[in-house]
């Protein structure tokens, strides 16, 4: 018998097993109406609500339904709503700018376009031929409650399920085609390697729209797991929701636990949460000074993932075992700073010229409408991450460079390329190449080096604000080093390699 894995098999078994549990716990403060604490039979209601109300808009399988927003039980609601229903859901990064957001609804082909209320007037030229802001627009107008939503005709796991756009080594983001299969061996896994159960209470402080929350919205509405959503990171703020939910489970990136260590220094009394709280880090390997602390000073679990969207994202995961129970603390640290041994199902190998390849079941069946794109890192049955990295003898992954030039600031990807093609259309700049430099709060930091052209006046200020103004934050230089020249190969190809060494002198890694 074969029976398709679809991303619906989660919450049909979470309100059969679990009616009564309390499902998720909404954001209190939020520029929409939070959506009381549910259960699993209210959340199994409110997702059949969404898919009643996209059938009477006409929206049928395989259609696109794109969702621009923060954190909020709307948005876990709708990445199950959606795929579930054979449609195909498209998180897009609440941080870009209109143009950024603008270009993936239109790639992607979304019918559908969901809004947070707080991004409405900055995506207001963002149009789509459905358009709600998320709140009450969307229970009025969108969410007919009390019928019975259409069935998805033929349910196929091997159908996309979600599109989930990445940086990657483009100008454009490439759109990550998540299939249900894909969704639901990741999440199974994920959920395998943390040890999660339904007396586990999950703080969402990774953006679900990040890898679709890496796949935890999933895995733990299956376990009957309490999730609390948290809208926005906060050091002291993630502190008080352990101590006032008791949490027990988190993901984030390194910048994540960094604002949680600076948070507890002014913390008054007991950390919350000591010998009881996982967290798992991925988005860039972190210090192990940062581990050690995160163990000594919070008395909190530290687990790594490495992984990319384009692989769901989980390829290996590390957790101290018992046999590292008697190594001095800084050993132990320095250990879990590794990417980790390949997770279940997941075969791992490096390239002659050092380059991490994987196979699994959770990597994408491809980019979104990119053919040229999807063959260049799919070849032979191996995915090309296009990082740099050695297994070690105990069959441990160490991620040591990029091959591609993506930035990781704080989780979130920016393509050099991008960056550029910003300087470049500045008057004053005749040359530019942008780096991934270090930075300890961050991981790393976009910066710029640039060539002034002949006649002209630029400061650095001038350059960070122009970018600013055309790019999301995130992606803006946050330095600028003004140079005679760049440096380039015979065939006029700049070697950022070599650009990056001095400012990664003396580590180990050209990754923080």
């Amino acid at each position: 018998m074969r029976v398709p894995l679809t991303v619906a098999d989660f919450l049909d078994r979470g309100k059969t097993a679990f009616a009564q549990s309390v499902a998720v716990v909404d954001e209190p403060v939020q520029p929409a109406p939070p959506v009381p604490a549910s259960t699993y039979r209210a959340l199994g209601s409110r997702v059949r609500a969404w898919q009643a109300g996209l059938d009477a808009l006409g929206v049928g399988a395989g259609e696109r339904v794109a969702v621009v927003s923060h954190n909020c039980s709307r948005m876990l609601e709708l990445l199950h709503a959606v795929p579930a229903s054979g449609r195909i859901c498209v998180p897009v990064n609440f941080r870009l700018r209109s143009d950024e957001v603008e270009y993936i609804v239109s790639h992607s082909g979304s019918s559908v376009l969901l809004v947070d209320p707080e991004l409405d007037e900055a995506l207001k030229t963002v149009a789509a031929p459905h358009r709600f802001v998320l709140g009450g627009e969307t229970e009025e107008c969108l969410m007919r409650f009390g019928v019975e939503p259409r069935p998805w005709p033929e349910p196929d796991e091997d159908a996309t399920a979600t599109i989930n756009y990445t940086s990657g080594t483009t100008a454009r983001p490439k759109g990550v085609q998540m299939t249900h299969r894909n969704i639901w061996i990741n999440a199974v896994t994920f959920a395998l390697h943390t040890r999660a159960w339904e007396r586990d209470v999950y703080l969402h402080t990774l953006p679900m729209f990040h890898c679709n929350g890496w796949g935890m919205p999933f895995g733990l509405v299956g376990l009957g797991a309490e999730q609390i959503v948290l809208r926005k990171v906060d050091g002291a703020e993630i502190l008080r929701r352990v101590a006032q939910h008791g949490a027990t489970l988190m993901c984030g990136a390194p910048p994540v636990w960094h604002a949680v260590l600076e948070a507890a220094a002014q913390w008054d009394g007991e950390i919350p949460g000591r010998g009881r709280v996982r967290l798992v880090c991925a988005g860039a390997p972190p210090p192990s000074r940062m581990i050690q602390r995160l163990s000594e000073e919070l008395g909190w679990e530290f687990m790594q993932i490495y992984g990319l969207t384009e692989t769901a994202p989980l390829l290996t995961f590390n957790r101290a075992s018992r046999a590292d129970d008697d190594l001095l603390a800084t050993e132990r640290a320095r250990r879990l700073s590794r990417a980790g041994a390949p997770a279940l199902g997941v075969q791992l190998r490096t390239s002659p010229s050092g380059e991490v390849l994987a196979r699994s079941n959770v990597v994408m069946a491809g980019y979104w409408d990119s053919p040229q794109a999807s063959s260049e890192v799919l070849v032979d049955g191996w995915f090309h991450t296009g990082d740099g990295g050695s297994v070690d003898d105990q069959g441990y992954l160490c991620i040591t460079d990029r091959k591609k030039d993506v930035i990781i600031t704080g989780g979130e990807n920016v393509s050099s390329i991008e960056v550029e093609d910003c300087l470049f259309s500045h008057p004053a700049v005749a040359e530019a190449a942008v780096i991934g430099v270090p930075s300890e709060r961050w991981g790393e930091t976009v910066k710029a080096l640039v060539v002034v052209a002949a006649g002209k006046q630029v400061t650095e200020a001038d350059i960070i604000t122009y970018c600013k103004e055309r790019l999301a934050g995130y992606k803006a230089p946050t330095s600028v080093e003004f140079r005679q020249s760049i440096p380039r190969t015979a065939t006029g190809k700049v070697q950022k390699f070599k650009l990056r060494q001095e400012y990664w002198a003396g580590r180990e890694r050209e990754v923080n």
